[in-house]
């Protein structure tokens, strides 16, 4: 009899995803609070393992330190709430860590099991969260410059991403007998361009949108103007604006790549439902694509309120952050497909030796 889920090991994959998205949100919450910059040394936060930094030890740390004064200047304080959240996040990184290295460690000791791609899973994890660290501190000594920030989300998502990929490369080892683990062949080989295609411009959109939060057109203030229509779904009134303006060029590129993207997601899902029911594969396989498609179209909506309620006095920046949350939830959701076609094939492969 198969172990209840919350005793089985691969349990503990989706566990670190937990925690993983929890410090991305929290990554999120650092940027819609403008506090990216609140502790701008690192790994210690002006000089000190704490949060509770008084305006007075700031300005003393600023005279003792001038080379590290930020984009805001030597004048600007920063609040214990702004300081806290960027504190917390670099917090986060360090509490994963020990169960990450367990999870390298267990999975090593069940290589006769899980086989070896589950632990390198499993210590590709533990090597992205090093390198995740050292991103953190590119972005601290670079003033959070959009291409750190870039950087820094990127890899955030690919760490997130091996914990889904892991879970569900134990859950085949455990003999679980999901259709997703047993993929024909013919439709693994018809599908596996198109679905790489998907996560791949996914993929670039994230990067794109956290591109446009960290420069000018990421503010509602500055690029295109606000409101509807003028703001949103056009910039400044047309569908093709003049480039002058500060932060234009960013929000259009983010906005027409989100339209490409847009076209490879509907059309890839609406096709390989079509190879599903011609090859056999289970229907699950097109309501992953499906669903990765309609957070692309809940996504583009939620960008789209953010600029159209900009012009609110009290508007709620945790728009913003919903819309980094949906952003990387869709991703997620279609490299969960992406995984599916190589553990089928893998267990094609395997099969074949063993006749």
């Amino acid at each position: 009899m198969e172990a209840v889920w919350w005793r089985r090991p691969s349990t503990l994959p989706l566990v670190l995803l937990g925690m993983a998205l929890v410090i991305i949100v929290a990554g999120g919450t650092i940027r819609i609070n403008d506090a990216g910059e609140s502790c701008p040394d690192w790994p210690q936060c002006f000089g000190t393992w704490g949060f509770d930094i008084s305006v007075a030890e700031q300005a003393e740390y600023w005279e003792e330190h001038p080379d590290e004064i930020d984009s805001r200047g030597a004048d600007h304080r920063y609040t214990i709430f702004e300081i806290f959240t960027e504190w917390i996040h670099r917090a986060m990184v360090g509490v994963i860590a020990l169960p990450v290295l367990f999870n390298a460690l267990l999975m090593r000791a069940k290589r006769s099991t899980y086989g070896t791609r589950g632990y390198h899973l499993a210590v590709f994890a533990g090597v992205m969260l090093i390198l995740q660290a050292i991103a953190g501190a590119v972005t601290v000594f670079y003033d959070n410059a959009d291409w750190s920030v870039a950087l820094h989300l990127s890899m955030a998502c690919i760490f997130s991403a091996a914990f889904i990929f892991q879970h569900m490369e134990m859950r085949s080892k455990e003999g679980s007998k999901h259709p997703l683990y047993t993929l024909p062949k013919a439709f693994i080989t018809a599908s596996k361009k198109r679905v790489e295609a998907m996560v791949g411009a996914v993929f670039t959109l994230l990067i794109l949108g956290a591109w446009v939060s960290s420069t000018a057109g990421g503010q509602y203030n500055q690029g295109c103007s606000v409101g509807f229509p003028t703001g949103w779904p056009t910039c400044n009134g047309s569908v093709f604006p003049s480039f002058d303006g500060p932060g234009v060029l960013v929000q259009m590129v983010h906005r027409f790549g989100a339209l490409v993207v847009g076209l490879v997601l509907v059309t890839g899902s609406a096709r390989i439902r079509s190879d599903a029911r011609e090859l056999g594969a289970t229907p699950t396989f097109g309501r992953i694509t499906d669903i990765t498609a309609g957070f692309w179209m809940l996504n583009v909506m939620i960008g789209g309120s953010y600029i159209i309620a900009a012009k609110m006095d009290s508007f709620p920046e945790w728009v913003s952050l919903l819309h980094l949350v949906v952003g990387v939830t869709g991703l997620l959701v279609a490299t969960t497909a992406l995984f599916s076609l190589r553990i089928s094939a893998a267990n094609h492969d395997s099969n074949s030796e063993e006749e």
